[in-house]
């Protein structure tokens, strides 16, 4: 239930706090409960002045009818009665009408206590309100402190983003040949930040071959292969195929990978065509890592094969295989989702956080408010809140 009090003097209304509220509550039951009191001791005061009252009309008419009797006839008698028996009917129903008030003032003192009963209910429920507001910031706390621990985590995307950002910045105030160098450099830094382990090697300017050479090295620093890459910021060509297919056999490398920013009809992420394959730009790193998880391990396998040459026709022929197209686009798959739900919790929490604090903030201004209204109306009575007194040499000057 919410009470308002208005300044007689400039009509503005404001909400008491919870102690002026109570105070204010038991002056109104203390200030009606007098006023009860008194119209009991009013009604009973006059009942019995009724009382009193009808006694000696009763008794004065008595006599004047003992008086009248013996000259008056048996119609006068009646008339006396008929009106001594509405007089008694009026002093009945004034009885009733102190009956009703006193009725009216107890049903009053009850709706009081119902409102006090009501108003201490929401005071309550308030209360509740603010401790699960106390909860909501140690929980926020809690999430802060493990954002950060969680930053380690997010630098690299970070770094990532920032790399992108300026990769595309670059992009769009080069050339296209001033792009097409952008977009190596990106490939670039990306599979380094990827791949820490592996020999990335840019092809020089106006040297025959693809763009990057990725040597694969596991952990034990073993060579399981070579992943080259071209990179083409361009229309979609056929002719783009045969050229790599080329470099791949001179380079002697065992995977050929063809980036594209404008992919062919029918490409949304990747696929084996004509012995490369064709990716596009945003897929090129989970691509990455599929083909060189499965370089790594038919490496292992094939150093646990050796002299056994029979077993370089399997591995091309798994190599080129529909299976080992599968495998990688599953692992690609699974990386991309991966990514897409860290990425999707990361918004969350961040939209989560902000709202809460702007919700905290409003708490605190409304009550800052609040207490400089009532200080405004009652002065000094206020007790002082630390929390919101200024500090001794702010208040000093």
């Amino acid at each position: 239930m919410s009470v308002h009090i208005t300044c007689p003097h400039c009509k503005q209304q404001f909400e008491p706090s919870e102690a002026f509220k109570h105070q204010l509550e038991e002056t109104v039951l203390k200030e009606a409960a007098a006023q009860h009191k008194a119209e009991l001791a009013r009604l009973a005061k006059e009942k019995e002045e009724l009382a009193v009252e009808q006694e000696k009309k009763l008794a004065v008419i008595q006599k004047e009818a003992e008086e009248k009797a013996k000259a008056a006839a048996q119609e006068g008698v009646t008339k006396q009665l008929k009106d001594q028996e509405e007089q008694i009917s009026l002093l009945k129903k004034r009885a009733d009408q102190a009956e009703e008030q006193e009725l009216k003032i107890r049903k009053e003192k009850r709706e009081l206590e119902e409102s006090k009963r009501k108003f201490e209910l929401e005071k309550q429920r308030q209360l509740d309100e603010e401790r699960a507001k106390i909860r909501e910031l140690v929980l926020k706390e809690a999430e802060e402190k493990q954002e950060l621990r969680n930053k380690e985590k997010d630098m690299v995307i970070q770094n990532l983003q920032k790399s992108l950002a300026d990769a595309q910045r670059k992009a769009a105030q080069g050339s296209q040949q001033s792009q097409g160098e952008v977009f190596e450099l990106e490939l670039e830094a990306l599979l380094r930040q990827e791949f820490p382990m592996d020999g990335i090697t840019e092809v020089k300017k106006g040297q025959r071959g693809a763009d990057v050479t990725q040597e694969v090295v596991d952990k034990k620093g073993s060579q399981c292969g070579v992943i080259l890459w071209e990179l083409k910021n361009a229309k979609w060509s056929q002719a783009w195929i045969p050229t790599l297919k080329e470099n791949q056999r001179q380079a002697k490398a065992q995977i050929a990978v063809l980036v594209t920013t404008e992919a062919p009809e029918g490409l949304d992420s990747f696929r084996y065509q004509d012995g490369v394959w064709v990716v596009t730009r945003k897929m090129a790193v989970s691509l990455a890592m599929a083909l060189r998880y499965d370089l790594v391990r038919v490496n292992f396998e094939k150093m646990a094969n050796v002299n056994k040459s029979q077993k370089a026709d399997l591995l091309y022929q798994y190599i080129t295989s529909t299976e080992f197209k599968h495998r990688v686009e599953a692992i690609v798959e699974a990386f991309s989702d991966m990514r897409e739900t860290i990425e999707k919790e990361k918004r969350w929490f961040t939209n989560k956080w902000a709202k809460q604090e702007m919700q905290i903030r409003r708490v605190v201004d409304n009550t800052i408010g609040m207490r400089a209204d009532l200080e405004g109306l009652i002065g000094n009575a206020l007790p002082p809140v630390d929390y919101l007194a200024l500090p001794e040499d702010e208040s000093d000057t």
